[in-house]
């Protein structure tokens, strides 16, 4: 694998944090630790859809649809 050799500038507060950082993932360079968490935030940025499966179990949209409509009539 090719690596480019770059120098970057930062404080000693993001140094630290740089540094626990990779000793918290378990990673043995600041590049590895940079990936992982950039990876876990692009990540986060994925779609919601589907993430209410585990609350509905596998009802169909117009029963759930049907079952909003009975809860709102009750009231």
């Amino acid at each position: 694998m090719f690596y480019m050799v770059t120098t970057i500038q930062v404080n000693e507060k993001t140094l630290l944090l740089l540094k626990k950082l990779k000793q918290e993932l378990e990673v043995v360079s600041y590049d590895d630790a940079i990936n992982k968490i950039a990876i876990k935030c692009l990540k986060s940025e994925k779609s919601m859809a589907g993430s209410l499966k585990r609350y509905v179990g596998n009802l169909s949209r117009q029963k759930i649809l049907d079952n909003l409509k009975e809860k709102n009539d009750r009231i």
